[in-house]
């Protein structure tokens, strides 16, 4: 053990710093990056740990179950969730995955990609699955809470929102916001002046980001950048050694009456059929769509032993 935690420690002081860069995507590839392991120190909770390697903390409850939240044992390893399976789309701007709470940036002309938590919108105020474009860029914005949300806020909070919060610590959308040119405009990736709610459905339908992770996404993009929300729960990946992976996440509830339950997806029938045909172990990734870990998991391998 005495030799053990120091190579942990290690790893998780080279990850930290460069927890959302990644290498270019390899064509060949869809598995990325790796999973470092967190020693939980006295007085940490989950919650500091996510924002500390910049990953959702439902994410993270996921990779680590049996873990509390709030109290986790000191000593504990905490696997941080950081390798994943690229979605099946172009790698060009920004990508957002609602099933798994993330955004990809593909950045052409560094030939990087970053990745990060997201907050999207929760049962009723759905963050919608789109092919759109950034139509605007504002530092320091304003929020105009739309009629329907004020009204929302006075019949079951019995909170008056005013017409117009002005720019400043009380401002939700945090100090800058991205307005996506879907429909009337009226969905945004913004900051937040809130600590917690990164990587869980709290939105009124808006992508919420960390403050510094909006600062830098901010600074990199520009007006016309693509955007593509889609919502692909499972992600599988046939590597180029023969490996298959497959990363499950939870689906989405889609309305109050799945709130709270297990959803499952079901299983992919040209992965299912693959894998009988190729004489495989179908009932390991039907316990991967299970377990829902949101991490990839091998189900099987093309190459004989």
């Amino acid at each position: 053990m005495r030799k053990l935690l120091p190579l942990l420690l290690s790893s998780v002081l080279s990850t930290t710093a460069l927890a959302v860069e990644y290498p270019w995507p390899e064509s060949d590839t869809r598995l990325i990056g790796d999973n470092p392991v967190h020693v939980v120190q006295p007085g940490e909770h989950m919650e500091q740990i996510a924002k500390q390697y910049n990953v959702g903390f439902l994410a993270l409850l996921s990779a680590n179950p049996g873990v509390d939240p709030y109290l986790p044992e000191p000593g504990t390893f905490v696997t941080i969730p950081q390798q994943l399976i690229l979605p099946e789309v172009d790698y060009d701007g920004i990508v957002i995955n609602l099933a798994e709470l993330r955004l990809y940036y593909f950045d052409k002309a560094e030939k990087k990609l970053n990745i990060f938590p997201i907050g999207i919108g929760r049962i009723g105020r759905d963050t919608p699955v789109m092919k759109t474009k950034i139509s605007q860029k504002r530092e320091n914005p304003t929020w105009t809470p739309p009629l329907s949300l004020r009204k929302e806020y006075l019949e079951e909070r019995n909170i008056v929102l005013p017409e117009v919060v002005p720019a400043g610590p009380e401002n939700p959308l945090g100090t800058h916001a991205l307005r996506l040119a879907y429909g009337s405009g009226s969905y945004l990736i913004h900051g937040t002046n809130k600590d917690f709610g990164i990587g869980l459905r709290v939105s009124a339908g808006c992508i919420r980001m960390r403050p510094d992770d909006i600062v830098w996404l901010f600074d990199k993009v520009s007006v016309g950048e693509k955007v593509r929300v889609i919502n692909e729960p499972v992600k599988t990946a046939y590597e180029p050694d023969g490996t298959v992976y497959i990363e499950a996440h939870r689906p989405l509830s889609e309305d109050e009456s799945e709130a709270g339950k297990r959803l499952l997806t079901k299983p992919d029938e040209r992965t299912d059929d693959w894998l009988k045909t190729n004489h495989k172990n179908v009932s390991r990734y039907r316990a991967a769509l299970a377990v829902q870990s949101g991490m990839p998991i091998q189900v099987g391998n093309t190459v004989a032993p």
